[in-house]
């Protein structure tokens, strides 16, 4: 992986291409939700910058993965708070990396359970290769170059930093 990634930089990055991005809407129709635990940190940095009127709305999409009933429950489950109703918004949904498509897919599943909104934005911190299903970003970071035994793991929420581990 790049050694030189400043996540305050990248995320400085994505919000002056958000916010380019979110000129053809009304403020009062963007809503943007961050996807816990890294996507709700990157979320609130990008919330302030962009400086949104509507708050900040977390999904944890536990219950909505595709593999709960082989990796069984997060022990870390949080509460999914979405301020206002999705129904014709403009989402800017925010993750920190987008691997395989799959933790979107889920996302996006339980974003429609709630309403059905005007158009979904995603924006993600980092975006590596691996894709196992047909999702790609609208705004991205950076783009990693990853070996397949190696992952990205965000740090946070105050001082956020970005690490390669590898797995034997």
């Amino acid at each position: 992986m790049q050694s030189n990634l400043n996540v305050d930089t990248l995320i400085a990055k994505m919000a002056k291409e958000l916010n380019a991005r979110l000129q053809s809407f009304p403020s009062k129709q963007v809503l943007m939700i961050g996807i816990h635990t890294g996507g709700v940190w990157i979320a609130e940095r990008l919330h302030q910058l962009l400086k949104l009127p509507q708050p900040l709305g977390t999904l944890d999409i536990s219950f909505y993965r595709d593999d709960f009933s082989r990796i069984g429950m997060n022990p870390q489950v949080k509460p999914s708070t979405l301020p206002v109703a999705v129904d014709d918004k403009h989402i800017i949904l925010v993750d920190d990396i987008l691997h395989t498509g799959r933790t979107i897919r889920a996302a996006m599943n339980e974003i429609f359970d709630y309403g059905r909104p005007a158009s979904i934005l995603l924006a993600v911190l980092g975006e590596r290769s691996g894709r196992e299903l047909p999702i790609q970003a609208d705004v991205v970071g950076a783009h990693l170059s990853l070996e397949s035994h190696e992952h990205v793991k965000l740090m946070g929420p105050d001082k956020l930093s970005l690490s390669v581990v590898r797995t034997p």
